[in-house]
């Protein structure tokens, strides 16, 4: 299979990218324990930015947004300056930068925040998954009920965290919504059990991640504003039903985003083509598809079949800081490390080698 589709420009909001690759979110644990990213972080992302759009790892909005140890946050002073080096160094590379904001709701412990409170949620149901804390695995707890305040609250965080990430330099942030993180819970039933107007319905169920996109677009530019969801996806202990219910779900949520034309929605896809296939019909804009364990004759599947705008790569990426290279030039690639994708310093994250090195 050709890759050549993936040569060809394409404009996203403001972007005008110069093909079809992106960097896709990784959680890297590399932060200081404040949330502060510096200048490895930034040597990081500069080496991989001819991949054009960069999206981020999950950086948290707030304090309690947080749920791993050392990842980092968008929404003090310091942040945006670790952010900023970040953010000049990418486009110094001729790239554009998405932060993705990840609020991880009930997928957190409180020896991992600064603040050391229990986690929100939607509902009072503990995910009931290990996590690594300080102290070696922990279950996560049973988190604390959302108040219709602490909603409110909570997306003021993400604006906060937004306007945070355009004034450290970012072209725009990308909403977390998938993955089994605080949006994903919101979504589904077996974590949301609420009564109010955020839960029951497909469409109360819907409401939160509708409203934060709304606000998040009212604060920098709907041009600025991407969305990554994960139909089915089952992490985190996200059990979204069967088949017909995830898709009634996630067509209703998608045709209500789509209302606000948003710069992109990523999805992050586990095989149910016919799903895909009605989410790009919904979809005004531009489209995001990963997958995993494609191969590299796979990158352009999607868009070859016209299911995709763009491809995110993963594990190639982290691997290969000059991945689009080798993929035009038919070149060899790195193989990824895995007990270097989280913590640690430069070793597995800014010294695999480039082509011309290698």
């Amino acid at each position: 299979m050709t890759l050549s589709s993936l040569w060809q420009p394409f404009t996203l909001g403001r972007l005008d990218l110069p093909h079809r690759l992106a960097l896709a979110p990784m959680t890297r644990s590399r932060a200081d324990l404040d949330g502060t990213l510096g200048d490895l972080a930034a040597e990081y992302y500069g080496q991989r930015a001819s991949l054009g759009l960069i999206i981020t790892e999950g950086t948290q909005p707030s304090e309690d947004g947080q749920g791993y140890m050392n990842t980092p946050g968008i929404y003090t002073p310091e942040h945006i300056e670790g952010w900023r080096k970040i953010t000049n160094a990418v486009h110094a590379g001729g790239g554009a930068v998405f932060i993705q904001l990840m609020h991880v709701g009930r997928m957190s412990h409180p020896d991992n925040t600064p603040h050391h409170r229990q986690p929100v949620a939607p509902s009072a149901i503990s995910a009931d998954q290990e996590i690594f804390t300080p102290t070696g695995p922990q279950i996560t707890p049973t988190p604390r009920e959302l108040s219709a305040e602490d909603i409110q609250a909570t997306i003021a965080d993400f604006r906060h965290a937004a306007a945070s990430a355009i004034a450290a330099g970012a072209d725009g942030v990308e909403i977390h919504g998938a993955n089994g993180y605080l949006l994903h819970q919101f979504i589904s039933p077996n974590a949301n059990h609420r009564t109010d107007s955020y839960g029951g319905s497909v469409e109360n169920r819907s409401r939160f991640v509708i409203e934060l996109a709304q606000a998040l677009a009212d604060e920098i530019g709907a041009d600025r504003v991407g969305i990554r969801l994960s139909p089915a996806m089952p992490l985190g202990g996200i059990d979204e039903g069967d088949t017909q219910s995830v898709r009634a779900q996630y067509r209703h949520l998608v045709g209500e985003l789509a209302t606000l034309n948003l710069a992109y929605l990523h999805l992050h896809h586990v095989g149910d083509d016919e799903l895909l296939r009605s989410l790009r019909d919904i979809w005004p804009s531009a489209l995001l598809v990963l997958r995993y364990g494609r191969t590299r004759e796979q990158i352009a599947g999607d868009i070859d079949a016209g299911l995709a705008d763009i491809a995110p790569l993963g594990r190639f990426a982290l691997a290969n800081p000059d991945v689009v290279e080798r993929l035009r030039a038919n070149a060899p690639l790195n193989e990824m490390d895995p007990t270097t994708l989280y913590g640690g310093g430069a070793v597995g994250y800014t010294d695999y080698p480039a082509l011309a090195h290698a």
